[in-house]
């Protein structure tokens, strides 16, 4: 777990990506958001879906360096948000069963 939020720490992006993500997080729903980028399957564990997004935004961030034609910034954006908030519910205590 650790080991992949370091790597989320270690992320460096445009300001105004993370700004747009900042205020995007706040209304993040994992049974929304994920199956977007995740596809339709069961919900993964949060340190799995946090694995899968950086994959996928590591992709949006070369097609963006790169000025690739089918870039979308608002994409990015929205895994950006999924991963913030998979990294808000993985670092959040978890609760056990009363």
């Amino acid at each position: 777990m650790q080991d992949v939020l370091s790597a989320l720490n270690g992320l460096r992006r445009t300001p105004l990506l993370i700004r747009a993500a900042r205020i995007g997080v706040c209304d993040y729903n994992r049974a929304v958001h994920l199956p977007r980028h995740l596809g339709p399957a069961a919900l993964p564990r949060a340190a799995e879906a946090l694995v899968r997004l950086m994959e996928i935004e590591a992709a949006q961030e070369r097609d963006r360096t790169a000025r690739a034609a089918g870039y979308r910034a608002a994409r990015h954006v929205d895994v950006l948000i999924a991963m913030m908030g998979e990294a808000r519910h993985l670092r959040a205590p978890q609760t056990a069963p009363a």
